[in-house]
């Protein structure tokens, strides 16, 4: 907590939705401060110049309006998705992901403008209140960090809605009902949480999904792409190179046609509660099932099983809000390092909801048909071999069978 006499300036990640809107104002009002803007387009869907021009009308001096598209996609996703990462065997981490760069780009303000606080709009339930945190702490030991929804007290929505009538602060019209959810976006992904969807055992409506087409709705014919990848990054689509962000655009759009990309799931809380979320990450559920068809001609055995064992805990780290900890480069080393030989194009198939690989082949493949053939291998591979192979493998199982382990029983 701050008195309203140590904080003259303070950078605000700012939506220019109703919640940034109340608390850049309460911030002018309580803490006396000059309020500087960070909005960043992370292919979110909406326009920004409105946030922009709310901001001025506030008296917000310093205003940042930035597209980082591209860093986004390049410097934080496909690092993540190297690892075909997946929190609890499911969530893509759409939301996660986003919250280091966000953190990057308002400290770096903060230092460029000589702010001495920064402020962001998480509730003190979510996980994201930690997730920016840990990145400011780990980026500038020394700041300040001001989150309202812990400090004031406007408790409830028809709260902040007076709030923001007396601060003549304008509120569209489906505000000042209950919103039946709330959403996050980005380029990776739309997240759909609260309101009508706490109850797990009801499905969601169909108005909940932004991102895609059902899978019953989706052509009946499939859609067929290629992926080519470097170093374990996708470069191309359909033979043609793209930019990171392009790419993956392109691969949102191809997913939401075609029904992929849906998660329903109840998933821990780093704070310690459980939520249900419904998650759209259509062209990420793409790539995720081609990178992985990639590797599997491409990576060594023993490499890519110590890589999946790894995988949760990089995952849990991301999830937590410690992207930018040492043990999370330390992992990222590993997995980067796994990723030189994962060159090579896959063919994929899209069909109502389902990504299928049909097809990969890759100058470093490590698929050997004169070996694995049912055909005459000519010596390549002899299989008298393999009786010592499982003769020592054995050996332990045979010596706890002689004395009535058998089976593995005790």
């Amino acid at each position: 907590m701050g008195s309203s006499s140590d904080v003259k300036k303070v950078v605000l990640a700012y939506s220019g939705g109703l919640d940034t809107s109340v608390i850049l104002r309460w911030l002018q009002q309580h803490y006396g401060c000059e309020v500087v803007t960070f909005t960043a387009d992370l292919g979110q869907g909406e326009e920004l110049e409105p946030a922009r021009r709310k901001a001025e009308q506030f008296g917000v001096k310093e205003i940042f309006v930035e597209d980082l598209r591209e860093e986004f996609v390049k410097d934080y996703v496909f690092p993540m998705f190297r690892a075909n990462t997946l929190y609890e065997g499911q969530y893509l981490l759409g939301t996660s992901i986003a919250r280091p760069l966000i953190s990057k780009r308002q400290i770096e303000i903060a230092e460029a403008v000589g702010a001495d606080a920064v402020a962001h709009g998480a509730t003190g339930k979510g996980n994201d209140q930690v997730r920016f945190e840990l990145s400011y702490y780990a980026l500038k030991p020394d700041v300040k960090v001001i989150a309202p929804w812990r400090e004031w007290d406007l408790t409830s929505r028809t709260k902040l809605l007076d709030f923001a009538e007396k601060n003549q602060i304008p509120v569209t019209k489906d505000k000042r009902g209950e919103a039946p959810f709330s959403v996050d976006a980005n380029l990776l992904h739309s997240s759909s949480e609260g309101k009508i969807l706490e109850d797990p055992a009801i499905a969601p409506d169909e108005i909940v999904f932004q991102r895609t087409i059902s899978p019953e709705a989706a052509p009946d014919k499939a859609t067929e792409i290629t992926i080519d990848f470097k170093h374990g990054d996708p470069v191309a689509l359909n033979g043609e190179e793209l930019s990171p962000a392009t790419l993956l655009t392109r691969l949102n759009a191809l997913g939401r046609d075609n029904g992929i990309g849906r998660l329903d799931i109840v998933e821990n809380r780093f704070v310690g509660m459980k939520s249900r979320g419904i998650y759209e990450t259509p062209g990420g559920t793409i790539l995720l099932h081609a990178h992985r068809s990639m590797e599997t001609i491409t990576l060594d055995r023993e490499a890519g099983h110590l890589k999946d064992s790894i995988m949760p805990r990089y995952a849990e780290l991301i999830y937590n809000g410690l992207w930018f900890s040492p043990e999370r480069h330390m992992l990222q080393a590993l997995i980067d390092s796994s990723q030189n030989s994962v060159t090579g194009r896959v063919r994929m198939k899209l069909y109502k909801g389902n990504v299928v690989c049909v097809g990969r082949e890759s100058p470093n493949s490590l698929y050997d048909a004169r070996v694995v053939t049912f055909e005459d291998d000519e010596g390549a591979y002899n299989q008298v071999d393999a009786q010592g192979f499982i003769r020592l493998n054995a050996l332990r199982l045979r010596l706890g069978a002689n004395i009535g382990r058998r089976g593995g029983s005790t």
